[in-house]
Formats: structure tokens, C-alpha cells, sequence
């Protein structure tokens, strides 16, 4: 399994994260589908990501290291601060924009991890 499915499917998450993090700043709602295709975009990426990790049916591998399982560990923790970003963000507008930075932090490390690790790799 190549790599290029890793970066590709969370690339996208990244940009449309971005797009909806954009609509987010001008008070624009989010219509629900996009923010479901990048929450699919980002758990497929993860997915595809542990696959390279662990080693695919055909015996493609990446040396994980200590950097790619750092960087899977970013992306985990990303999902997960996107998924309670809205339930810790209901009560007030303070504490979602904490939310959703966190979020968007920990992603970007994560994404920029990966690049790092699947460029070193190599």
C-alpha cells in the first residue's frame, strides 16, 4: 500500500476543514453534510493510516517509528477534538472558538507529521 491514499484523504479533510473553519470566523452555519464528509475524510484517513502502520494484506509497510506513531496519535486526538468540539462548545460562543482552535491545532500537527513521516520514510 503506497502512502499517497493517506495524504490525499486527509489533505481533503484538511481542506474542507479549513473552508468550514472559514464559514465558522464569518457566522456562516455549516450545512451538516459538508461537516460529515470531513468528519469521513478524517476517519478514513486515520483508518488507512493505522493500515499503514500495522502492515496491509499485500505486506506494504512504513517503518512506523516513534514520529509515525506520534503523528497517528495527533490525528486520533484531531477526531476526537472534533467530535466534542460541539458538545463542550453548546453552552457558549467562548468556549467553542477554544474548541474548534484546539482542534484545528492538534490537526494541523498531526497532517504535518504525517507528511514529515511518510517523507522521511522513503
Amino acid at each position: 500500500m503506497k502512502a499517497m491514499p493517506v495524504v490525499v484523504l486527509l489533505g481533503a479533510a484538511v481542506i474542507l476543514g479549513i473552508f468550514l473553519g472559514y464559514q465558522y470566523l464569518r457566522r456562516v452555519r455549516s450545512r451538516p453534510v459538508l461537516i460529515g464528509v470531513h468528519l469521513l475524510l478524517g476517519a478514513g484517513g486515520l483508518e488507512v493510516l493505522a493500515v499503514l502502520l500495522r502492515g496491509a494484506p499485500d505486506g506494504d509497510t512504513l517503518a512506523p517509528g516513534k514520529l509515525g506513531k506520534v503523528a497517528a496519535g495527533l490525528v486520533v486526538l484531531a477526531l476526537f477534538s472534533g467530535l466534542l468540539a460541539p458538545m463542550l462548545g453548546r453552552r457558549s460562543r467562548e468556549t467553542m472558538n477554544i474548541a474548534l482552535a484546539t482542534h484545528a491545532a492538534v490537526a494541523l500537527a498531526g497532517f504535518t507529521l504525517v507528511l514529515v513521516w511518510i517523507l522521511g520514510s522513503r
